[in-house]
């Protein structure tokens, strides 16, 4: 199965942790792992407050060399771009290919645990496409939820024991407010359990809930392809 990872922060520790889980929920089946990065979306869109249309263009840019490179599962790791990837998953699951959002499931699962839902983040443009995916999230579940924000600023690029500091510091900020905690960007990850432990508060972040949605966005493909050549259908040799 062919993977493209996409992403808009290069971080080494959100590469490592996006690759480890997957491989992970593959756990030695067939996995092929291609990582597609642009960090200039990022830092336009940090710069301009916001994704701009040059930003959106390139990063379906990276979905297009994701398709033409032969995948089967594009993998968004950028919740600050969410906005541009609600718009393109149903257009490319439309055309054939998967399309898993690294937060979506993370934000499903923290709608269910808790009505107030604090957001922490570190880049102000992450915060709002995060509190809309999970608005979207408890409109789906037929729920009402309260979101309290709170911005981890300067955090951005710090080494990792700071930046726990620098989260649970912010987090106790709002912890009163809330009943769980989210991260809203993957590169927070590592951090969970500490934060989770010292606020006493459910945490949620996104690297495993996005990678268990692509072993079973994986999972579902081979099943449709068993059940096309049970029907006599003509399966694609190179899928």
């Amino acid at each position: 199965m062919k993977v493209a990872a996409v992403y808009t922060s290069t971080t080494p520790e959100l590469i490592e942790m996006v690759e480890s889980e997957l491989k992970s929920r593959f756990n030695g089946e067939n996995l092929e792992i291609v990582s597609l990065k642009n960090p200039g979306i990022l830092k336009e869109a940090r710069d301009m407050g916001g994704v701009t249309p040059h930003c959106a263009r390139e990063l379906v840019s990276l979905y297009e060399e994701a398709v033409k490179s032969g995948a089967e599962i594009i993998f968004n790791i950028c919740s600050s771009i969410g906005d541009v990837a609600a718009l393109a998953k149903p257009l490319y699951e439309s055309c054939g290919v998967s399309f898993v959002r690294i937060d979506e499931d993370m934000a499903r699962a923290a709608v269910k645990a808790g009505r107030r839902i604090g957001v922490l983040a570190t880049l102000r443009t992450t915060l709002e496409p995060t509190k809309r995916l999970i608005k979207a999230c408890a409109d789906e579940a037929a729920v009402k939820v309260e979101l309290v924000d709170a911005l981890a600023d300067g955090g951005f690029g710090m080494d990792q024991e700071q930046f726990k500091k620098l989260l649970i510091e912010t987090g106790g900020k709002i912890k009163d407010k809330v009943d769980v905690l989210v991260f809203a960007q993957g590169s927070m990850a590592y951090a969970e359990k500490a934060v989770s432990e010292a606020l006493g508060l459910p945490v949620f972040s996104s690297v495993a809930y996005g990678a268990r949605a692509v072993k079973a966005a994986a999972d579902k493909r081979a099943e449709d392809k068993q059940k096309t050549a049970l029907k006599g259908g003509v399966l694609n040799p190179s899928a």
